[in-house]
């Protein structure tokens, strides 16, 4: 499980994502590279890294449920998670 501060990291990487998305679409359009520099760095998107809600780790990460595979797993063999059901033929 990851700590609570990469959990933490992230989520505030998000949010500034979010919050600079405007002025770099237009400063890219622009060409004015110069300016796009002095943009603090996790403002870009490709920082970001998917992370499981509820453990915090990078790999293994199903987009659909934004759970990693293990607590996808574990969820859907349990019923937790609607329309998802084992394999069988």
């Amino acid at each position: 499980m990851a700590s609570k501060s990469f959990k933490a990291r992230e989520v505030k990487r998000r949010r500034m994502v979010d919050k600079y998305a405007e002025k770099r679409a237009e400063l890219k359009a622009a060409g004015d590279y110069k300016a796009l520099d002095k943009l603090p760095r996790n403002s870009s998107k490709i920082r970001v890294r998917n992370r499981c809600m509820l453990t915090g780790r990078p790999r293994g990460y199903l987009r659909t449920f934004g759970l990693c595979r293990m607590k996808f797993r574990e969820f859907a063999l349990d019923g937790k998670i609607p329309g998802v059901t084992k394999a069988s033929w």
